[in-house]
């Protein structure tokens, strides 16, 4: 294996009874990479991070956390992870100090570097000045943030967190997201989540996994490009003849809005706006407007799940 793939996950499956929630999932995370896990309720995403964890065995296939396999040695490999829960296990009674200390020696920490352990967790996540103040005492925010220094106290080389930010407020929100690029830039970074612009935000790759399967893997800039979508949205004060626009090269259609505006789709290899610029100069059409339309990245996530859904639905009726 690669020795800067800390994650590799190999034709993963998990059956209960007759259902198969995870089939066979394959994907590489490396050193200094923040992923995005994505899936729609029921599409296997919570059965996967419990797998990866070492707290659910698959029926079939392997993990590997920095070399080390999660079935033949999960000891050791459960060493080499950090991980955050949806709620986050803190004990409320406890100061920032003492449930740390805590944490540290949990992860057997030798006794002499338990100290410095949590200082180092504390500096990360901005919680030097929290140390004396209960945990039950704090905001949502910095509840967070605990959790996640719970996670990084060992230095382990894999970190998941499970939608970390969750009920927090906006500002709230920025700083943990900002906290999850700085833990990114020295462990493996697996993070799981329904909230999309916090994947644009925060991860370098996004995988969106429906019905159990793989259906996306690609960088952010490849998502991106995803999101250019296929049409113009153009505004002329004397429009032409929609024939007219239909045979410039590269279009497949026009249609009609409101607001007198022309929604114009094309081939994605043949991008019309030039020949629309200059054929509305010299008949005088009086283009005012002339604008991409931009998926968003929810639109992304619905069409290539909802497509998945249904290409699977017609094969299983055809089987029938």
């Amino acid at each position: 294996m690669d020795s800067d793939t800390l994650i590799k996950v190999e034709h993963l499956s998990r059956r209960y009874g007759d259902t198969l929630a995870v089939n066979q999932l394959s994907f590489e995370v490396k050193r200094g990479e923040v992923l995005g896990f994505l899936g729609p309720n029921g599409a296997g995403k919570s059965t996967t991070m419990q797998m990866l964890t070492g707290n659910l065995a698959p029926t079939a296939g392997a993990i590997t956390i920095n070399g080390i396999d999660m079935l033949e040695n999960p000891k050791a490999a459960k060493l080499a992870l950090g991980f955050l829960p949806e709620q986050p296990p803190l004990y409320r009674e406890l100061t920032v100090d003492e449930y740390l200390d805590y944490c540290a020696r949990l992860n057997r920490i030798e006794k002499g570097k338990v100290a410095a352990a949590v200082e180092y967790a504390k500096e990360r996540c901005g919680l030097t000045h929290m140390s004396q103040r209960l945990i039950n005492n704090l905001s949502k925010g910095y509840q967070q943030r605990v959790g996640i220094a719970q996670a990084i106290i060992h230095s382990p080389d894999v970190v998941i967190l499970d939608e970390p930010t969750v009920g927090l407020d906006p500002i709230q929100i920025r700083e943990i997201r900002q906290l999850i690029r700085d833990i990114g830039t020295e462990h493996s970074v697996i993070l799981s989540t329904h909230i999309l612009p916090e994947v644009q935000a925060t991860c370098d790759r996004v995988q969106i996994i429906n019905r159990g399967e793989l259906v996306l893997s690609d960088t952010i800039d490849g998502l991106t490009q995803r999101m250019q979508s296929s049409s113009l949205v153009v505004a002329l004060r004397q429009p032409p003849a929609l024939e007219t626009l239909g045979a410039i090269g590269g279009v497949t259609a026009v249609e009609s809005l409101e607001g007198g505006r022309l929604r114009i789709s094309h081939d994605p290899e043949q991008n019309p706006a030039e020949q629309i610029v200059e054929q509305a100069v010299a008949a005088g059409w009086g283009l005012y407007e002339l604008t991409p339309e931009r998926l968003s990245l929810e639109d992304v996530f619905v069409n290539i799940t909802t497509t998945d859904h249904a290409t699977q639905s017609e094969q299983e009726e055809a089987a029938a």
